[in-house]
Formats: structure tokens, C-alpha cells, sequence
């Protein structure tokens, strides 16, 4: 081989091996803009007086996330008892196609006009149980 073949096929080499090792340059994004001023102008400051925060009262939920209220009858969830609580029967509760009643004892029926049968502790839900203890 001629030296200026070797001289050519060497700088070939060498050319290109500097091709891959070198890293490719990362692509740019566009420039950001600079955000324009507002044209509105600020409200003014007036100094007010500090006040007490006020914690808005939670109106009690009228139904459960979990239990279907009692059909036809005006209720509301309390969610300590866990049970609905009927507006219009005193110490009357419902859950789960069952009323409860509380009379010196508990009771509990399919209907809340009865017939009702006595039950302990056990037979009604565990709110209604602590609230009202045996």
C-alpha cells in the first residue's frame, strides 16, 4: 500500500471514531417570553379588624353513604348511632329493613307499627347499644 493510501485511510479512521464518541448536543427548547404586566390595577389595602375565624356548622346528613333510609318514613342518619332515627316515634330507629325500638328493653320489627319482639343488647346495632345500655 502507498503511504498516501495509508495516510488516507488512517484519517478516515480517526475521523470517524471522533464521530462516536462524541455526544449529541441536547435539543433546545423556544425561549420562554417575558409574561406581560397586568392591566388591571390592584384593589386597594384597607386595613380591617382581626377577626375570630368562625366554624361554619355542618348541617347533619338526612341519609347514609351505606344503609337506604326507612321507606315512607320522616328520618334522619345519626352517625354516632348508626342507625336512621324516625322524627316522628320516639326512641324508633331503622337499618337494614329492621326498626328498632326502645322501651325499658329492646324490640325490633319489619314494621314500624309492629308486631315487635323483644331482643337483648345483641339483636340491635352497637351504636344503639352503648347509647342506650341494658
Amino acid at each position: 500500500m502507498t503511504a498516501i493510501a495509508r495516510i488516507t485511510l488512517l484519517s478516515m479512521v480517526l475521523g470517524l471514531s471522533a464521530c462516536a464518541v462524541q455526544q449529541p448536543e441536547p435539543t433546545r427548547l423556544p425561549p420562554i417570553p417575558p409574561s406581560q404586566p397586568s392591566t388591571k390595577p390592584a384593589p386597594p389595602t384597607v386595613p380591617s379588624k382581626p377577626s375570630t375565624p368562625v366554624k361554619p356548622s355542618k348541617p347533619m346528613p338526612r341519609t347514609s353513604a351505606s344503609f337506604a333510609p326507612p321507606p315512607g318514613g320522616n328520618s334522619h342518619w345519626d352517625a354516632k348511632l348508626g342507625v336512621y332515627v324516625l322524627d316522628d316515634q320516639t326512641n324508633t330507629f331503622y337499618r337494614q329493613r329492621t326498626y328498632y325500638r326502645w322501651n325499658n328493653g329492646w324490640s325490633r320489627s319489619i314494621s314500624p307499627n309492629g308486631p315487635w319482639e323483644e331482643t337483648n343488647i345483641h339483636g340491635v346495632p352497637s351504636g344503639l347499644g352503648r347509647q342506650f345500655g341494658q
